[in-house]
């Protein structure tokens, strides 16, 4: 891929079907859920349209430059071993948690299936969960909150929802880009309170759930995976149930896919999403680690 020359740490330009290089954050640099100028990135308008939403590339994925990004509605999507790409696809699919859809056959599973959700855990374990083959299970195996396209799309994000064009889901899809790196980071994230997973339990076992980062009253939703039927399902209908309660706007799910409008979310231009992100983030912040105290 082409890129253009090295850019400081306030990018504010990039040439046509070219991506802007960033620089690794400096020492010393902290962390902050607060909004702030100049950003880390380049302004989020000038993401390529093909590949859709390709930002930046390079950086790192220091605690610094991933609140950053998610502040701007930006996430690093890459594959292991290559340079670290920056994505802010447009439209941007969201799901209010006030609006999530649950069908019938859905409110009785999760009634009647023996389910136990949990929240903050087991982080690690449910990233790894995510990253790992799975086997079919049915219609609800596998997935993920989110999707994208990359030059080479890196296996696993686009599991069990909406695909690159001319790809084709499967039940046994692995998150590969969910590295050690990537496990790594956002686990620094966790110990930070910043990033939470949703755990469903049957039976003692873990059995499905979620991970995502939450800043203000904004949840970006990463990554899932089922190992029943409906498990990852559960996990996202209750945290939606604790999200509204706590007064979050809205759940990022990153590019749309039909899975995903089946529960209630829906496709929303770059600049309404970020409009709206840019006072949720600004909103008092929930730390962690999360408990549950909104009724299922």
């Amino acid at each position: 891929m082409a890129t253009c020359a090295n850019v400081s740490k306030t990018p504010h330009s990039t040439r046509k079907g070219q991506a802007v290089v960033v620089k690794a954050a400096a020492p010393g640099d902290t962390p902050s859920d607060k909004a702030s100028t100049p950003t880390l990135f380049p302004p989020v308008e000038t993401a390529l349209k093909d590949p859709n939403g390709l930002l930046a590339m390079g950086g790192d994925l220091s605690l610094e430059r991933l609140l950053d990004a998610y502040r701007h509605g930006i996430y690093p999507w890459f594959n292991p071993g290559e340079p670290i790409l920056w994505w802010s696809p447009d439209p941007r699919m969201v799901l209010a948690p006030d609006e999530i859809r649950v069908t019938r056959s859905l409110a009785k599973r999760i009634r009647n299936g023996g389910f136990e959700v949990r929240v903050d855990t087991v982080f690690a374990d449910v990233m790894r969960a995510c990253a790992a083959p799975r086997p079919p299970v049915g219609r609800a195996s596998g997935g993920v909150l989110l999707a994208g396209a990359a030059p080479r799309p890196p296996a696993g994000r686009v599991s069990g929802g909406g695909l690159p064009a001319g790809a084709a889901p499967r039940d046994d899809m692995a998150g590969t880009w969910i590295s050690p790196d990537m496990v790594a980071a956002y686990s620094r994230l966790h110990q930070a309170g910043y990033a939470h997973s949703v755990e469903t339990w049957h039976n003692g076992e873990l059995v499905g759930g979620l991970y995502g980062v939450a800043i203000g009253r904004m949840f970006y939703g990463e990554s899932m995976f089922s190992r029943m039927p409906d498990a990852s399902k559960v996990a996202l209908v209750r945290l939606a149930q604790q999200l509204r309660q706590w007064g979050f706007g809205l759940i990022d799910c990153q590019m749309e896919t039909r899975h995903l409008a089946s529960l209630g979310a829906r496709s929303v231009p770059r600049s309404v999403f970020t409009a709206q992100l840019a006072d949720l983030v600004n909103l008092a912040h929930q730390p962690g680690p999360w408990t549950f105290d909104a009724p299922d």
